[in-house]
């Protein structure tokens, strides 16, 4: 229970309403009527109704990020990647919900902090048929990130780790004409192909176009093209008696694609000129051919919906030091957005007293991982303090440095930083199964508390 409420209880329990409403006249208004029948109530019966309706208030947060989840990874903003604009749209979106909470932008012009990448889409046809068997993009195969366009019906060949031991084997291969040829064969063999002399990979990058057989199909994101369309599919899907490939892919890259980081402040109350960063990434993965996008709800529609409910916290709880809220873009990316900021700064990074980086924010089973953990240790045991006396988590892990989010580029130019994300739950991840619909939030609440008492005790923290 939020200790506000309790508190509520309590004096509802001891004190008279006249008591109440003089000494609490903004918290209790909205529980005015329930004081006033008091004296007609039993205490029991009324403890058990405050409670729901205190539960009640929870779930009206909750159906706020439900909202939020919901617009972002809506169809509209096609999985707020650089192709149809998606993540232009959801920047605006965001731009939109700061408006509305009167947070002011970092920049008194604009939110936007603007900059500039390649990126390689598919935006448009995606067709795979193994014989009579057409498979369907997003559930049973995926376009690896580099593929340029191509198209065409060409035979399978299959290939083996026999290539490795036999030279007589290796020999064929490399005098074979792959050019109307599908090469296709299992991500074991790739991780062996690796490993090997350039000979091999040369002479597949004259394929056709490959299949890779994959027991997870994980999404990524490239700035270049590649010689020829790399496949991605299930393995339990690919007929493996199948003699012919038709395929279709259009591949579209972006050459100096803008995008931008949103970037919001909440001004301190005693030392306005030093700063504690909250970010989160608002960008995705994007379409996947004209009719399929990767919605991205815990990746990181999740995080930005923590960004806006610690937002509209903190307008509301201010802080002695500034507030920066930044969305970063172009994660996925390389996080491009956040180094593009630490190369180009807002504010003095060296005012930044304290950074928390959120991605993955929608689940929490098994506790929340803590990047630079084992780093800033004096800020770890605030953090951990926290979550004993509290108990809002099973457990809070540590690691060391990591390039894995938006926090990476701050530590390497010595701003402190977390990078927080929550553990257990759902296996969905850079693929089209990470839907609003089955993020189970299951820890968002006690995540959101922790931070909000964290963030000013970190602030109050020696360095």
């Amino acid at each position: 229970m939020p200790p506000r409420v309790a508190f509520f209880i309590f004096n509802l329990l001891f004190r008279s309403p006249r008591q109440i409403i003089k000494n609490n006249r903004c918290i209790y208004s909205s529980f005015f009527l329930f004081s006033l029948t008091i004296s007609v109530m039993k205490k029991k019966s009324f403890l058990l109704l405050l409670l729901f309706y205190s539960s009640t208030l929870s779930a009206q947060n909750i159906e706020r990020v439900h909202q939020y989840l919901d617009t972002l990874c809506a169809p509209g903003l096609n999985g707020r990647g650089a192709d149809a604009d998606g993540q232009k749209n959801a920047a605006r979106y965001l731009v939109d919900r700061f408006k509305e909470m009167q947070i002011a932008p970092l920049q008194e012009s604009s939110y936007f902090q603007k900059f500039h990448y390649d990126i390689n889409t598919f935006p448009g046809k995606l067709f795979l048929q193994a014989d009579q068997t057409i498979l369907q993009p997003g559930t049973e195969f995926i376009i690896h990130s580099s593929s340029p366009s191509g198209k065409g019906t060409v035979k399978l060949v299959w290939l083996d780790t026999i290539l490795f031991s036999s030279s007589k084997a290796k020999k064929k291969f490399l005098q074979a004409d792959f050019k109307n040829t599908a090469l296709v064969y299992d991500e074991k063999f790739l991780r062996l192909l690796k490993a090997k002399p350039s000979e091999m990979l040369a002479k597949i990058e004259k394929a056709a176009c490959v299949v890779e057989l994959k027991d997870k199909l994980t999404m990524g994101l490239s700035s270049t093209q590649a010689s020829h369309p790399v496949f991605e599919v299930l393995k339990e899907k690919f007929d493996r008696k199948a003699k012919t490939l038709t395929y279709e892919v259009e591949a579209r890259l972006l050459k100096n694609y803008e995008a931008q980081n949103v970037c919001a402040i909440i001004p301190g109350t005693v030392v306005p000129d030093s700063f504690l960063f909250l970010t989160a990434h608002y960008d995705h993965l994007g379409s996947l051919g004209s009719a399929n996008y990767f919605p991205g709800a815990n990746d990181n529609a999740s995080g930005v919906s923590m960004l806006l409910e610690l937002a509209r916290y903190f307008k509301e709880n201010p802080t002695r030091y500034s507030i920066v809220f930044i969305a970063f873009g172009a994660e996925e990316a390389g996080l491009i957005g956040s180094k593009y900021f630490t190369q180009n700064p807002l504010v003095p990074l060296s005012r930044i007293r304290f950074l928390i980086n959120m991605d993955l924010m929608g689940t929490g089973d098994d506790g929340m991982m803590v990047v630079n953990g084992q780093v800033f240790t004096k800020e770890f045991s605030l953090l951990t303090s926290i979550n004993d006396q509290k108990l809002y988590l099973s457990t809070i892990k540590k690691r060391g440095k990591a390039a894995n989010s938006d926090h990476y580029f701050f530590t390497e130019k010595g701003v402190p930083a977390f990078f927080f994300y929550t553990l257990g739950g759902i296996a969905a991840y850079h693929d089209v199964q990470d839907k609003p619909q089955t993020l189970p939030l299951t820890k968002f609440r006690e995540v959101y508390l922790l931070i909000t008492e964290f963030v000013p005790l970190v602030i109050a923290l020696p360095r």
